[in-house]
Formats: C-alpha cells, structure tokens, sequence
C-alpha cells in the first residue's frame, strides 16, 4: 500500500507540474505571437537551412519545404520520405557557385533521398541506416557526404557521380561510438583530405582525420582518430570550429569553448563553459560566420541569449528574448537582401537571425536589435485567449518507436 500510495502522490505531483507548465506556455505563447514576425509551419522544423532569401525546412510531417522569409509562402515541397525528416544538406552543381543544385534529406525511415531542386526529380533513395538518420553533411572538397545515425554509426558517401534511380554509393565508414552520433562538423584539409568531428548523446566528440585513399576505384575514405574529448555530460546538439576553437552546445545545460587543436606547448586552462538554466539545443557564434563579430547567440529552453564573447573567459551576457513559447531548436544567420527604393540594381543587405522552434514557427530577428534591444513597450492587460496546441501530422510510416522519439522530442529536458 505504501507504494502505491508513492506512485500516486509521484503521478499527482507530475500531472500538477504539467498543468502549471501548460499554463505558462499559454501565457507565453500569448505574450510571444507578434514577435519576431512568426511564419506558421504546419509541422515542426526539425532542421534548417537558409540560402539567401529562403529557408529550407525538413518537417517532422516527412516533406522538405522551402520557404519565402519576405512572404512566409511555401515555394516548393519534396516529398518522399515516409516518416519524419531529420536533417538536409546542398551539393553545388556548380562547385563554389552558391547554387542550390543538388538537395540530400534524411529521415526517421532510415534513408537518404538526393533531389534536383530545380526539377524537383528524386534522383535517388539510399537505404542508409539501420536506425533514423540523425545528421547531414556535405564536405565539397572531398566530394563526399557524411551521415550519423541512432545506428551509432557514422557513413561516409560518394557524391563524385550521381545517377538517376542509383542508390548512393557508400565509401566508408566510423563505427566508435557507444550511443546516437547526434551532430557533425567537418573542416577541409586539402582536396583529398579533412578533420571530422562526430559528437554522440553521451557527450563524447571524437575527432578523425579524414583521408581519401589514393590510386582506388571507386574511391574510399579512411578515418584515424586523432582525438577524444570529453568535456560535456551529456549529449552534444550543435557543433562549430574556428579561429582554433570548437564551439559546442549540449544537453547538459552548457557552451564549450575549446581550444582544438590543442597546442602541446599551451599552459592556459581550459575556457570555463558558460552555463544555461536548461539544455542548449542551438547555437550561433558570430565571430565564425563572414560577419566576423566577437558575439555568441544560444537558444536554451523557449529563450534566445546574446553573449559578447569579445573575452572567452568572461562572457558578457548583453540579452535575453523570449522568443518562443517552447524551446528553441536551431539559430541561422540571414543575410537580408532587399532593393533599395528609387535606385535600380541597388541592394541593401542586413544581417538577421532566424530561430525554429517546437512552437511551430520560424521568426525573424534583426542582428542589430538583438544586441541592443529597444525599451520594452507598455503591457496592456488583457483577457488571455486559449491557445491550440501544436497538431503534428501523423505520418503513414510511423511506427512505435517513432512516436515515442517524438514524444520525448516534444518533452522539456
């Protein structure tokens, strides 16, 4: 009796907890509906990219959906995949063109599509994993595409050649890790060679040395690791390097800032992590992206932060937007394009930053407000309307443990 009793104080306890946190969503949600000027998904954005004045969405509704950031109109959707889609990844047609070329999608139904965005033609389907793809990425220079997985597996593929209805061709492969490679960030060496970063749900980030074996047809990559580093608790979300630094966000409510590689000669201690209330799902260095300013942006719970970074050691949190009214799962900089009024073949370009969410949205922020933002306007008190939960869209291929996936998806960490 006495556990039951336990168990059902626990359940009142959580069924209480949960309450609470519906309400306060709602509030937020009605606090939070002009800001940023929200463009409405009719999923959630569980990856994106942006290419100049588009945003490029992989839905947990299974389609790829690019979208007008002007307009918030839908231009195109590709659809194929059968469960929802993951991550998403662009080849050039034209190397160093900027062009769209070639889009590569990923997908809880453990295959990798490749589509021609201008005709929208699925070149191919790879059954790529034996367990969702988590992750995407293209290194140009070696002509390859690498993906991760809830495998545990990380797979290296050709992109050198693709033919219409062939699957693509796999060329290697990093089987070290004990748990779901989440997140990957790679930087080029040479035209055959490059540094790999693979980071997993436990926290562990081994880097490799990617090479390209010569004199091999059809080509293979090797990968030798070179490092092991063990600075979260717990899963890594987001990974960037530059300036010799990897810029990590993790789940166990933290930013690294490490220096990498290591200089056998350096007495310096390691960067203090600059600490959130809650996981850290995204971030944004700036001083990374052609901008080049020493700012940091984190998306941690349903709220954005601005760090200047100008001192690693010392963070300055200059701040804080509520941004959303669920927790906020990727940060992009957007180079604004716009025509200059009364001058032709003029344009202005304006750095903004684009955040997704659990909420369903994408919004739109102005670099320059976000690190100075205006004086907060007067709060009219008002009636607060009630606020429709966000419906996914089932999907015909969802099995049970998809679900679940998504369910602890949508949970607070």
């Amino acid at each position: 009796m006495v556990n039951v009793r336990k168990d059902e104080t626990t359940y009142s306890g959580r069924a209480e907890a949960e309450l609470v946190l519906e309400e306060a969503r709602r509030a937020k949600a009605e606090k939070t509906k002009d800001l940023g000027s929200p463009i409405k998904l009719s999923g959630l954005a569980l990856a994106i990219q942006v290419r100049g004045n588009h945003a490029w969405i992989a839905e947990n509704t299974s389609v790829i959906r690019k979208i007008d950031l002007e307009t918030g109109k839908t231009l195109q959707v590709f659809r194929g995949h059968t469960a929802p889609a993951t991550s998403l990844a662009f080849y050039e047609k034209v190397p160093g063109s900027g062009d769209d070329g070639i889009l590569i999608s990923g997908s809880w139904d453990k295959t990798i599509n490749v589509w021609d965005v201008e005709t929208k033609q699925l070149i191919s389907s790879t059954p790529a994993h034996t367990d969702f793809v988590k992750s995407l990425l293209v290194i140009p220079s070696l002509k390859l595409l690498v993906s991760s997985s809830s495998d545990k597996i990380v797979r290296f593929w050709d992109l050198s050649s693709l033919h219409n209805g062939k699957p693509l061709q796999s060329v290697g492969s990093i089987s070290a890790h004990t748990r779901p490679v989440e997140s990957l960030y790679a930087r080029p060496e040479s035209n055959s060679t490059a540094i790999l970063y693979t980071g997993d749900t436990m926290g562990i980030i081994k880097v490799w040395e990617l090479s390209k074996e010569a004199d091999v047809s059809p080509p293979r990559f090797r990968a030798t690791q070179i490092d092991d580093l063990q600075n979260h608790r717990t899963g890594v979300n987001e990974m960037y390097h530059g300036n010799g630094q990897l810029w990590t966000a993790s789940s166990d409510d933290t930013v690294q800032i490490i220096d990498h590689p290591t200089q056998a000669s350096s007495s310096s201690k390691p960067i203090p992590p600059i600490t959130h209330p809650t996981a850290v799902k995204a971030i944004l260095p700036i001083s990374l992206t052609p901008l080049a300013e020493p700012y940091l942006l984190t998306g941690s719970g349903d709220v954005i932060r601005v760090y200047d970074v100008s001192s690693p050691r010392e963070p300055e949190l200059l701040n804080t937007v509520d941004a959303h009214w669920h927790d906020v799962t990727a940060l992009r900089l957007w180079m604004r394009r716009t025509a200059v009024e009364g001058q032709l073949g003029k344009v202005m370009v304006e750095p903004w930053v684009i955040s997704t969410s659990l909420d369903g949205t994408i919004r739109k922020w102005k670099l320059t407000e976000l690190l100075q933002p205006p004086p907060p306007k007067p709060i009219e008190t008002t009636a607060l309307a009630p606020v429709e939960p966000v419906k996914l869209e089932k999907t015909s291929g969802l099995t049970e443990e998809e679900e679940r996936e998504l369910a602890e998806l949508m949970e607070d960490d």
